[in-house]
């Protein structure tokens, strides 16, 4: 029996780009294949996917079909304790290969304005969200709390400390921290793997968007400010000139951060911006392993090789995509 390991499948070329002018909704279509092939046959496999993009006030899901080959034998769909759509799916044949295709399309439209008035400092955005009751549809005490992949960490302690000092309002030393780990992190998919600890980022300042978003958080919650791991898609645009090249895209990570007068704010440390129209939530959690696309247990199967392509188009561009390359 072996398990399908968490793959750090954000791995795209950062990217800062400028600021959408569109108030009207984009409409996106968005494919996301996911590919195991094993070495030798597998006799059963139990999967649980979180593939279906949320809906939330800024974002409407219009359609989203997943496809899974070979055909699951049993398969139901529900949510999780953070309100992510999960889906659970058993395959009792033999195979060789297992498939599972996501293809959505949906409107996304702006997120709030950030008001640049004043705010209230982070001392008192701490204190109000530790007088919160932990509901269901929020749960914003516990995205405070360290977790199995974000420990208590006294260097991501340190490093935040530099943003949050005393008094300072709170979205204006948030911000800065996201703008500090862009400036100072260099993005590097080789540097590190889904089990790269916060301390070994800090270490050697380098790393890709989960391991900056996991940054960010431990940083946050180690001073006890609430900030959620998000998943999803961010399209990005090719260099002038050049057409957009299919296939290159890859699921993203930033962090939403929250405060009781301005709701759950996202930053994304590694295109140092607010999320905009070009983000497309997929889940969130506390951290990375609350939000993994595909994960199961297998019987059988060997080795096995894992190819994840995604694919973000605008459809006033062009039909959503349907060609699906390894990252």
């Amino acid at each position: 029996m072996i398990t399908h390991p968490h793959t750090n499948t954000h791995s795209h070329t950062p990217l800062l780009l400028s600021p959408s002018s569109l108030t009207l909704p984009t409409r996106y279509g968005v494919s996301h294949q996911t590919s195991y092939t094993y070495t030798s046959m597998v006799s059963q496999s139990w999967q649980l996917t979180r593939l279906t993009p949320r809906r939330l006030p800024w974002q409407v899901v219009l359609s989203c079909v997943l496809q899974v080959e070979p055909v699951p034998d049993e398969s139901r769909e529900g949510t999780d304790c953070f309100g992510n759509t999960v889906t659970h799916f058993g395959i009792y044949s033999m195979h060789r290969k297992l498939t599972v295709r996501m293809q959505s399309v949906l409107d996304v439209g702006s997120r709030l304005n950030l008001d640049p008035r004043p705010h209230l400092a982070w001392e008192q955005v701490r204190a109000a969200a530790q007088t919160l009751p932990a509901v269901a549809d929020t749960l914003i005490p516990l995205m405070a709390f360290s977790t199995v992949l974000l420990p208590p960490s006294q260097a991501a302690q340190t490093y935040a400390a530099r943003s949050l000092t005393p008094g300072r309002d709170w979205l204006q030393a948030l911000t800065e921290f996201m703008h500090r780990i862009h400036d100072e992190f260099k993005f590097d998919p080789a540097a590190t793997t889904v089990s790269t600890s916060v301390d070994e980022v800090l270490s050697q300042r380098r790393g890709v968007c989960q391991d900056f978003a996991h940054l960010m958080l431990a940083g946050l919650r180690s001073h006890g400010l609430p900030a959620r791991y998000v998943s999803g898609y961010l399209l990005t645009d090719s260099p002038q000139g050049q057409p957009r090249l299919m296939g290159v895209d890859a699921s993203h990570a930033w962090v939403a951060a929250y405060s009781p007068t301005l709701g759950w704010v996202e930053f994304d440390p590694t295109n140092r911006q607010h999320a905009d129209q070009r983000y497309i939530t997929l889940a969130w959690g506390r951290d990375f392993a609350d939000v993994v696309p595909v994960t199961g247990v297998i019987h059988g199967g060997g080795e096995q090789e894992l190819l994840v392509g995604v694919n973000v188009q605008p459809l006033a561009w062009s039909a959503c995509a349907e060609q699906v390359s390894e990252p």
